[in-house]
């Protein structure tokens, strides 16, 4: 059976970029893996070309796991990195490429644990189902959202789900912290429309759309938002005071974020709401005023601020702009403190006596979002231990993407302890 190491290489050597030309061949390359280890893929398609693989491990209780990952990736520019992002090199201890860390690297700490343990005739000590999806980096339409809509029947009897953000090492003093993920912040894509009178350039606007958005985005972009503590990020920093033994200032964040380097990375983003805007069009000529301007703004929000963060969208955007949603998801958040929160640090304590779990809520958002509308509660917990120089966040689509080979190794001993 292939290394943990050599899956990931191999899976990086399909070029999923998404948009491109879909997850298929990267498809077939896992439900081929499943199927020599003796479980039976389930394969299907959104669109052409858009493939997702779903396998059931029996196990002994009928309450089951889900651990899923997607195969897409995003563009990545080969002039810009040290190696071709999809060469899936070994070098210096780690794999390179595109989708190392996000999420590859995850696919194949999970393809090799349940491969080695249905190769072994271990059965786990509940049922498992391992999805790997397609069309994470955009929408999910094509993907989970299918996924769950399409082929709901897949998914019985699942209670509980891991996937991306969490797990992974930060190094402290004495100690490894590991997040593990028990919140999501809620996802509100919005394109802007101004109205407005057409004309010329060079004569006095009567109501000019793109002076108008530019004064709204400017407006959102500059806006302050305040802090909101919700229960599971307020726990992170009772844990970290705890953890580096100087209590954190709840009245200055953002400096205490500065101060604890990359522990503060963990809670930085995830004190507040965020809109920022992406994208601008506007007008077909230097001296012809348009008639409509569109703006693009990534909205995100805290759990359970919703209505919170429209409200203030709306009074910054002011009367005269439409705003239509590209992507709304709701903010998800699982139990904690739980029993399953338990069995996920458990299991990274028994590999790492150096291991302090935390909770901790995403920036971003994930597939979790499509899971938690069938019920479906979601940890981001896909264990990887770092070497301290390695910036974890900067690995997510940017350049040089790598992963230690140690690191995954790591990984597939604690899903392992986790499963059986």
């Amino acid at each position: 059976m292939k290394s943990v190491a050599e899956i990931c290489s191999d899976l990086i050597r399909f070029d999923t970029t998404n948009p491109g030309s879909g997850e298929r061949p990267a498809a077939e390359y896992v439900a081929t893996l499943l199927a020599d280890a003796g479980l039976e893929p389930v394969v299907f398609e959104s669109a052409p070309k858009r493939t997702t693989v779903v396998a059931r491990i029996d196990g002994d209780s009928p309450d089951a796991l889900l651990i899923h990952g997607h195969l897409d990736v995003v563009p990545a520019d080969p002039a810009e990195w040290r190696m071709h992002p999809f060469s899936g090199e070994i070098v210096d201890g780690c794999v390179y490429g595109r989708g190392a860390v996000d999420m590859k690297g995850s696919c194949a700490m999970t393809l090799a644990t349940v491969c080695d343990l249905a190769v072994k005739g271990v059965r786990p000590k509940r049922d498992l189902v391992v999805a790997f999806l397609a069309d994470e980096e955009a929408t999910g339409d094509y993907g989970s959202r299918h996924a769950v809509s399409e082929h709901r029947e897949l998914f019985d009897g699942v209670s509980e789900a891991i996937s991306e953000s969490g797990g992974f090492s930060v190094a402290s003093g004495g100690h490894r912290v590991y997040p593990i993920a028990v919140g999501e912040r809620g996802t509100a894509w919005m394109k802007l429309t101004a109205h407005g009178v057409a004309g010329h350039g060079s004569r006095p606007p009567v109501d000019n759309p793109v002076a108008t958005l530019v004064h709204a985005l400017s407006r959102v972009a500059s806006y302050q938002w305040p802090v909101r503590l919700t229960p599971s990020v307020a726990a992170l920093l009772e844990n970290l005071s705890e953890i580096t033994g100087q209590p954190i200032d709840l009245d200055r964040l953002d400096a205490e974020a500065v101060r604890l380097g990359p522990l503060g990375g963990l809670f930085k983003s995830q004190i507040r709401n965020s809109a920022n805007p992406t994208m601008l069009d506007a007008g077909y000529k230097v001296n012809v005023v348009p008639a409509t301007a569109e703006a693009h703004v990534d909205g995100r929000y805290m759990p359970g601020l919703r209505e919170e963060f429209l409200a203030t969208i709306d009074e910054l955007l002011g009367p005269k702009i439409t705003r239509e949603f590209v992507n709304l998801e709701d903010a998800p958040a699982a139990p904690y403190p739980s029993a399953f929160f338990d069995e996920l640090a458990g299991a990274l304590v028994a590999e790492d006596a150096l291991a302090r779990p935390v909770p901790y809520v995403m920036s971003g958002g994930t597939d979790a979002k499509s899971f938690a509308r069938i019920g479906i509660k979601g940890y981001g917990f896909a264990p990887l231990m770092l070497r301290p120089d390695l910036d974890y966040f900067g690995m997510f689509h940017g350049k040089d993407e790598r992963v230690p080979v140690e690191g995954l190794e790591f990984g597939t001993r604690v899903l392992t302890r986790l499963l059986v």
